[in-house]
C-alpha cells in the first residue's frame, strides 16, 4: 500500500469516527424494560436454597407503560399449587436507569441497563405479610439474540449467599422459544 493510499485510508477512518460518534453516543440501549415487558410476557423459574429447598414456578406478566413508569403485574403459579400476584412499579429516571418498588421490597430496587444486560439489587421480605425474614437479591438479566431474557439472582442473608433464582422470560408471541430452567 502506497503512502498516499495509507494517508487517505487513515483520513477516511478518522472522518468516519467523527461522523459516527454523535449517533453512537445518542443510540438507545439495546434492551429497555418498557419495550421488553410492555404487554404479555411469560416466564418459568426455579429457586434453590442452600438448605435443599427447591421450588419451581410459572409467571404470567402484563406490563403497562405510561411514558414514565412500567406497571408490571406478575401472576405466579408455583409447583406446589400456591398462586400469588405481585406488582412492580419501575420508574425510568434516565436512559438505562430505573427505580423499582414492590410491596414486599424494603426501599427501592436500583436498575442499570447497559446494552443487553440489566443489573439491580433490592431487599425483600420473604414473609411479606409480617415484614419478616429480610434477604437481599442481586439480579442480572441478559437479553439473548433469540429474544428470550434470562434472569439469574443470588439471594443473600447476613451477607452470605443462601439461594439462587433462575427465571427465563419470553414475550407471549415468542413463548415457543421459552425453556424451563
Amino acid at each position: 500500500m502506497s503512502t498516499s493510499t495509507r494517508v487517505r485510508f487513515y483520513f477516511l477512518a478518522v472522518l468516519a469516527t467523527f461522523l459516527l460518534a454523535p449517533s453512537l453516543a445518542q443510540a438507545k440501549p439495546l434492551f429497555t424494560f418498557e419495550d421488553y415487558f410492555r404487554g404479555k410476557t411469560i416466564a418459568y423459574g426455579k429457586f434453590s436454597a442452600i438448605n435443599g429447598v427447591k421450588r419451581s414456578f410459572r409467571v404470567d406478566l402484563n406490563g403497562i407503560w405510561d411514558g414514565k413508569t412500567l406497571k408490571l403485574i406478575e401472576k405466579f403459579s408455583y409447583d406446589d399449587g400456591l398462586r400469588e400476584t405481585k406488582i412492580w412499579y419501575f420508574t425510568k429516571t434516565a436512559e438505562g436507569h430505573y427505580t423499582g418498588r414492590r410491596d414486599d421490597v424494603k426501599g427501592v430496587a436500583r436498575v442499570r441497563i447497559r446494552g443487553k444486560t440489566a443489573r439491580y439489587g433490592y431487599r425483600l421480605y420473604l414473609d411479606a405479610e409480617n415484614r419478616k425474614n429480610l434477604v437481599r437479591f442481586r439480579d442480572k438479566m441478559v437479553l439473548k439474540d433469540d429474544g428470550t431474557l434470562v434472569n439469574t439472582a443470588t439471594v443473600f442473608k447476613f451477607g452470605l449467599p443462601v439461594g439462587r433464582v433462575t427465571v427465563n422470560f419470553a414475550r407471549a408471541r415468542d413463548a415457543g422459544k421459552l425453556k424451563k430452567p
